[in-house]
């Protein structure tokens, strides 16, 4: 598998878990939105506005964010609405970036003025890796929403989607039957 189909598929596990993640908050109601309900919006609203920041690095442009943290996160709706059209950016990025392209080495400016120089690839591994942390963190804040914060786990992904691919296969035959997602 090349960096190229593994990132893309990063990304489009990525999307499916923001899905489930912003669908279970939605769910839980206004009844359930409490200080803690906030703060997860807030902890989505600060991974969405860094893959907003590593959007505008990836393409060589400013962005215009002094900060990657907000006092206020926007509405559930509003942030749903944004991260998703997000995830299809990076979805369709990382279906066409060449190899070339992925070892491109980029300086840019962190929010704070400090200098940054990272490959895309690496850019994009952040990306994927500081999201699934905050979702973890998300999920610690608001365990109603443990089932969904339970899914996620790439295993999972891979099985949901193509429960055959190879990857699952030598998974099951590794684990002698034990479940690992």
């Amino acid at each position: 598998m090349s960096a190229q189909t593994l990132l893309n598929s990063l990304f489009r596990y990525k999307a499916s878990v923001d899905d489930e993640l912003l669908d279970a908050l939605n769910a839980l109601g206004a009844e359930a939105r409490s200080d803690d309900f906030r703060s997860a919006l807030r902890v989505l609203n600060h991974a969405h506005l860094v893959d907003r920041i590593f959007v505008a690095n990836l393409q060589r442009l400013n962005h215009y964010y002094a900060a990657s943290w907000s006092s206020e996160a926007p509405p559930l709706a509003q942030l749903s609405s944004d991260i998703r059209e997000t995830d299809r950016w990076y979805i369709d990025y990382t279906s066409r970036i060449t190899p070339p392209e992925m070892e491109e080495v980029i300086d840019f400016t962190f929010t704070d003025g400090g200098r940054g120089r990272m490959s895309r690839e690496e850019m994009l591994a952040h990306v994927v890796t500081h999201a699934g942390y905050h979702r973890g963190e998300v999920g610690r804040l608001l365990p109603e929403i443990e089932s969904t914060a339970m899914r996620d786990v790439f295993t999972g992904y891979l099985h949901r989607t193509d429960p055959h691919a190879p990857s699952m296969r030598v998974e099951q035959r590794v684990d002698a039957g034990r479940s690992c997602f």
